[in-house]
Protein backbone atom coordinates (compact mmCIF):
# COMPACT_ATOMS: atom_id res chain seq x y z
CA UNK A 1 0.00 0.00 0.00
CA UNK A 2 1.31 3.33 -0.95
CA UNK A 3 -0.20 6.74 0.87
CA UNK A 4 0.43 10.32 -0.55
CA UNK A 5 -1.42 13.59 -0.24
CA UNK A 6 -0.96 17.32 0.44
CA UNK A 7 -0.38 18.58 3.87
CA UNK A 8 -1.03 22.34 3.79
CA UNK A 9 0.31 24.30 6.82
CA UNK A 10 -1.03 28.02 8.15
CA UNK A 11 -1.10 29.79 10.52
CA UNK A 12 -0.16 33.53 11.75
CA UNK A 13 2.97 35.54 10.09
CA UNK A 14 6.22 34.33 12.62
CA UNK A 15 4.62 31.14 14.19
CA UNK A 16 7.62 29.22 12.46
CA UNK A 17 5.50 27.81 9.70
CA UNK A 18 8.49 27.65 7.23
CA UNK A 19 11.01 26.11 9.86
CA UNK A 20 8.45 23.30 10.34
CA UNK A 21 8.70 22.88 6.71
CA UNK A 22 12.61 23.29 6.04
CA UNK A 23 12.64 20.45 9.43
CA UNK A 24 10.71 17.74 7.66
CA UNK A 25 12.21 18.38 4.17
CA UNK A 26 15.64 18.46 5.12
CA UNK A 27 16.37 21.55 2.48
CA UNK A 28 16.02 25.55 3.08
CA UNK A 29 13.39 25.97 0.89
CA UNK A 30 11.73 28.52 2.25
CA UNK A 31 13.07 32.02 4.10
CA UNK A 32 13.29 31.87 7.70
CA UNK A 33 13.67 35.65 9.12
CA UNK A 34 12.21 37.54 12.24
CA UNK A 35 10.70 39.81 10.02
CA UNK A 36 6.65 38.83 9.63
CA UNK A 37 5.19 38.43 6.03
CA UNK A 38 8.68 36.54 4.79
CA UNK A 39 6.87 33.98 2.79
CA UNK A 40 4.53 35.48 -0.30
CA UNK A 41 3.77 32.24 -2.31
CA UNK A 42 2.42 28.77 -1.40
CA UNK A 43 5.93 26.62 -1.15
CA UNK A 44 5.44 22.82 -1.87
CA UNK A 45 8.36 20.45 0.30
CA UNK A 46 8.20 16.87 -1.35
CA UNK A 47 9.14 14.39 1.54
CA UNK A 48 9.33 11.08 0.10
CA UNK A 49 9.21 7.53 1.99
CA UNK A 50 9.36 3.86 0.17
CA UNK A 51 5.57 3.89 0.74
CA UNK A 52 4.67 7.52 0.88
CA UNK A 53 4.91 10.89 -0.28
CA UNK A 54 3.98 14.00 1.68
CA UNK A 55 3.46 17.24 -0.43
CA UNK A 56 4.10 19.85 2.56
CA UNK A 57 3.02 23.23 1.57
CA UNK A 58 4.20 26.43 3.16
CA UNK A 59 1.98 29.45 2.85
CA UNK A 60 2.13 33.20 3.95
CA UNK A 61 1.07 34.07 7.37
CA UNK A 62 -2.38 35.24 8.00
CA UNK A 63 -2.94 38.83 7.56
CA UNK A 64 -5.60 41.53 7.07
CA UNK A 65 -4.92 42.34 3.28
CA UNK A 66 -3.13 46.20 3.32
CA UNK A 67 -2.70 45.90 -0.14
CA UNK A 68 -2.96 43.74 -3.42
CA UNK A 69 -0.01 41.96 -2.85
CA UNK A 70 -1.29 41.17 0.66
CA UNK A 71 -5.00 40.02 -1.20
CA UNK A 72 -2.79 37.96 -2.97
CA UNK A 73 -0.86 36.28 -0.46
CA UNK A 74 -4.07 35.55 1.42
CA UNK A 75 -5.08 33.79 -1.85
CA UNK A 76 -2.22 31.35 -1.47
CA UNK A 77 -3.40 30.49 1.88
CA UNK A 78 -7.46 29.91 0.63
CA UNK A 79 -6.39 27.67 -1.69
CA UNK A 80 -4.72 26.16 1.25
CA UNK A 81 -8.34 24.93 2.45
CA UNK A 82 -9.57 23.21 -1.15
CA UNK A 83 -6.64 20.75 -1.80
CA UNK A 84 -5.47 19.84 1.39
CA UNK A 85 -5.52 15.97 2.53
CA UNK A 86 -4.41 17.17 5.91
CA UNK A 87 -4.38 20.55 7.46
CA UNK A 88 -1.45 21.93 9.75
CA UNK A 89 -2.72 24.85 11.87
CA UNK A 90 0.45 26.15 13.61
CA UNK A 91 0.19 28.82 16.66
CA UNK A 92 3.30 29.25 18.79
CA UNK A 93 3.33 29.02 22.88
CA UNK A 94 0.93 32.22 24.69
CA UNK A 95 -1.24 32.74 20.95
CA UNK A 96 -5.07 32.95 21.63
CA UNK A 97 -5.85 34.57 18.25
CA UNK A 98 -6.60 33.88 14.60
CA UNK A 99 -6.18 37.20 12.65
CA UNK A 100 -8.65 36.14 10.75
CA UNK A 101 -11.89 35.08 12.04
CA UNK A 102 -12.94 33.72 8.94
CA UNK A 103 -9.88 31.16 8.56
CA UNK A 104 -10.28 30.22 12.14
CA UNK A 105 -13.73 29.23 11.34
CA UNK A 106 -12.49 27.13 8.36
CA UNK A 107 -10.35 25.34 10.07
CA UNK A 108 -12.48 24.42 13.03
CA UNK A 109 -15.57 23.11 10.61
CA UNK A 110 -12.67 21.76 8.33
CA UNK A 111 -13.94 17.60 7.18
CA UNK A 112 -10.25 16.88 6.89
CA UNK A 113 -7.77 15.79 9.62
CA UNK A 114 -6.52 18.62 11.33
CA UNK A 115 -3.17 19.09 13.48
CA UNK A 116 -2.50 21.66 15.83
CA UNK A 117 0.84 22.41 16.44
CA UNK A 118 1.50 24.25 19.60
CA UNK A 119 5.61 25.78 18.37
CA UNK A 120 8.35 27.00 20.41
CA UNK A 121 7.84 25.03 23.38
CA UNK A 122 11.32 25.33 24.42
CA UNK A 123 11.20 29.05 25.10
CA UNK A 124 8.10 28.10 27.88
CA UNK A 125 7.33 26.67 30.94
CA UNK A 126 5.57 23.20 31.54
CA UNK A 127 2.41 24.46 33.15
CA UNK A 128 1.89 27.13 30.41
CA UNK A 129 2.30 24.49 28.17
CA UNK A 130 -0.29 22.42 30.18
CA UNK A 131 -2.63 25.30 30.10
CA UNK A 132 -2.40 26.18 26.23
CA UNK A 133 -3.04 22.15 25.40
CA UNK A 134 -6.19 22.59 27.27
CA UNK A 135 -7.39 25.94 25.78
CA UNK A 136 -6.22 24.78 21.89
CA UNK A 137 -8.00 21.51 22.83
CA UNK A 138 -11.45 23.41 23.34
CA UNK A 139 -10.74 26.10 20.87
CA UNK A 140 -10.54 23.59 17.75
CA UNK A 141 -12.13 20.66 19.20
CA UNK A 142 -11.86 18.54 15.78
CA UNK A 143 -7.87 18.68 15.69
CA UNK A 144 -4.99 16.40 17.54
CA UNK A 145 -3.12 19.22 19.27
CA UNK A 146 1.00 18.60 19.63
CA UNK A 147 3.56 20.68 21.39
CA UNK A 148 6.40 20.63 19.46
CA UNK A 149 9.96 22.67 18.83
CA UNK A 150 10.65 23.14 14.79
CA UNK A 151 13.54 24.51 15.89
CA UNK A 152 15.13 22.41 18.48
CA UNK A 153 13.62 19.22 16.22
CA UNK A 154 11.31 18.06 18.98
CA UNK A 155 8.45 15.97 17.98
CA UNK A 156 8.78 16.39 14.26
CA UNK A 157 9.43 12.38 13.73
CA UNK A 158 6.02 11.95 16.56
CA UNK A 159 4.10 14.89 13.78
CA UNK A 160 5.65 13.17 10.47
CA UNK A 161 4.32 9.40 11.89
CA UNK A 162 0.50 10.78 12.93
CA UNK A 163 0.53 12.48 9.12
CA UNK A 164 1.52 9.01 7.64
CA UNK A 165 -1.11 7.39 9.26
CA UNK A 166 -3.74 10.07 7.96
CA UNK A 167 -2.99 10.06 4.19
CA UNK A 168 -5.13 8.85 1.80
CA UNK A 169 -4.35 5.45 -0.14
CA UNK A 170 -2.71 7.13 -3.67
CA UNK A 171 0.29 6.86 -5.70
CA UNK A 172 3.07 9.18 -6.06
CA UNK A 173 2.19 12.69 -7.63
CA UNK A 174 5.82 13.61 -8.47
CA UNK A 175 9.08 11.58 -9.11
CA UNK A 176 10.24 10.69 -5.68
CA UNK A 177 13.55 12.45 -6.15
CA UNK A 178 12.13 15.56 -6.43
CA UNK A 179 12.08 18.19 -3.79
CA UNK A 180 9.91 20.79 -4.69
CA UNK A 181 7.78 21.91 -7.58
CA UNK A 182 9.55 25.47 -7.64
CA UNK A 183 12.06 26.38 -10.77
CA UNK A 184 15.54 26.74 -9.87
CA UNK A 185 14.84 31.03 -10.38
CA UNK A 186 12.74 30.63 -7.69
CA UNK A 187 15.06 30.10 -4.75
CA UNK A 188 17.57 32.35 -7.00
CA UNK A 189 14.96 35.02 -6.35
CA UNK A 190 14.34 33.58 -2.47
CA UNK A 191 17.65 33.87 -1.57
CA UNK A 192 18.21 37.60 -2.95
CA UNK A 193 14.83 38.95 -0.57
CA UNK A 194 15.81 36.98 2.08
CA UNK A 195 19.13 38.71 2.52
CA UNK A 196 17.51 41.93 2.05
CA UNK A 197 14.92 41.19 5.01
CA UNK A 198 18.14 40.53 7.13
CA UNK A 199 19.71 43.74 5.98
CA UNK A 200 17.10 46.51 5.34
CA UNK A 201 14.43 47.54 7.70
CA UNK A 202 11.38 49.42 7.77
CA UNK A 203 9.19 49.24 4.04
CA UNK A 204 12.62 48.25 2.30
CA UNK A 205 11.64 44.33 1.98
CA UNK A 206 8.26 44.54 1.71
CA UNK A 207 8.85 47.45 -1.17
CA UNK A 208 11.52 44.62 -3.24
CA UNK A 209 10.46 42.06 -5.96
CA UNK A 210 13.18 39.96 -7.73
CA UNK A 211 13.40 39.06 -11.15
CA UNK A 212 16.01 36.49 -12.28
CA UNK A 213 16.54 37.40 -16.14
CA UNK A 214 19.08 34.94 -16.80
CA UNK A 215 19.76 31.46 -15.34
CA UNK A 216 22.37 29.71 -17.47
CA UNK A 217 23.93 26.23 -16.04
CA UNK A 218 27.63 25.41 -17.57
CA UNK A 219 29.21 22.20 -16.57
CA UNK A 220 31.60 24.55 -13.89
CA UNK A 221 29.45 27.23 -12.77
CA UNK A 222 25.75 28.90 -13.01
CA UNK A 223 25.70 32.31 -14.42
CA UNK A 224 22.81 34.30 -12.83
CA UNK A 225 21.32 37.77 -13.67
CA UNK A 226 18.70 39.06 -11.17
CA UNK A 227 17.16 42.31 -10.88
CA UNK A 228 16.13 43.65 -7.55
CA UNK A 229 12.55 45.62 -7.93
CA UNK A 230 12.07 48.42 -5.77
CA UNK A 231 8.93 50.76 -5.68
CA UNK A 232 10.30 54.38 -5.34
CA UNK A 233 13.64 56.20 -6.54
CA UNK A 234 15.10 57.00 -3.22
CA UNK A 235 14.88 52.72 -2.36
CA UNK A 236 16.99 52.38 -4.72
CA UNK A 237 19.64 54.53 -3.32
CA UNK A 238 19.01 52.60 -0.48
CA UNK A 239 19.47 48.56 -1.57
CA UNK A 240 22.26 50.35 -2.92
CA UNK A 241 23.99 52.21 -0.55
CA UNK A 242 27.36 54.04 0.00
CA UNK A 243 29.71 53.35 -3.20
CA UNK A 244 27.62 50.22 -4.20
CA UNK A 245 28.01 48.65 -0.61
CA UNK A 246 24.49 47.58 0.22
CA UNK A 247 24.42 45.68 -2.86
CA UNK A 248 27.77 44.09 -2.71
CA UNK A 249 26.96 42.48 0.57
CA UNK A 250 23.64 41.38 -0.50
CA UNK A 251 25.20 39.54 -3.69
CA UNK A 252 27.87 38.47 -1.85
CA UNK A 253 25.66 36.86 1.09
CA UNK A 254 23.22 35.31 -1.46
CA UNK A 255 26.15 33.75 -3.72
CA UNK A 256 26.82 32.51 -0.89
CA UNK A 257 23.96 30.57 -0.24
CA UNK A 258 22.93 29.36 -3.43
CA UNK A 259 26.51 27.65 -3.64
CA UNK A 260 25.59 25.56 -0.98
CA UNK A 261 21.92 25.19 -2.08
CA UNK A 262 22.91 24.16 -5.54
CA UNK A 263 26.40 22.55 -5.06
CA UNK A 264 28.23 24.50 -7.74
CA UNK A 265 30.13 27.53 -7.74
CA UNK A 266 27.89 30.45 -8.85
CA UNK A 267 28.17 33.72 -10.70
CA UNK A 268 26.14 36.49 -9.46
CA UNK A 269 25.39 39.92 -11.02
CA UNK A 270 22.59 42.12 -9.39
CA UNK A 271 21.11 45.24 -10.76
CA UNK A 272 18.43 47.68 -9.12
CA UNK A 273 15.87 49.06 -11.05
CA UNK A 274 12.51 51.24 -10.02
CA UNK A 275 9.30 49.79 -10.94
CA UNK A 276 6.86 52.39 -9.22
CA UNK A 277 3.90 51.16 -7.66
CA UNK A 278 4.44 46.98 -8.49
CA UNK A 279 3.05 45.91 -5.01
CA UNK A 280 -0.70 47.73 -5.85
CA UNK A 281 -0.62 46.51 -9.75
CA UNK A 282 -2.50 43.49 -10.83
CA UNK A 283 -0.81 42.78 -13.90
CA UNK A 284 3.28 43.27 -12.36
CA UNK A 285 1.55 40.75 -9.39
CA UNK A 286 0.66 38.27 -12.41
CA UNK A 287 4.24 38.83 -13.98
CA UNK A 288 5.80 37.64 -10.57
CA UNK A 289 3.49 34.68 -10.17
CA UNK A 290 1.18 36.16 -7.42
CA UNK A 291 -1.76 36.31 -9.45
CA UNK A 292 -3.40 33.63 -11.35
Amino acid sequence: MHKAGFVNIIGNPNVGKSTLMNAFVGERLSIITSKAQTTRHRILGIVNGEDFQILFSDTPGIIKPAYELQASMMDFVKSAFEDADVLIYMVEIGEKDLKDEAFFEKITNAKIPVLLLINKIDTSKQEILEDQMVYWQEKVPNARVVPISALQNFNIKSVLENIIELLPESPAFYPKDQLTDKPERFFVNEAIREKILVHYKKEIPYAVEIDTEEFVEEPNIIKIRSIIMVERESQKGIIIGHKGAGLKRVGTEARRDLEKFFDKKVYLELYVKVNKDWRSNKNQLKRFGYKE
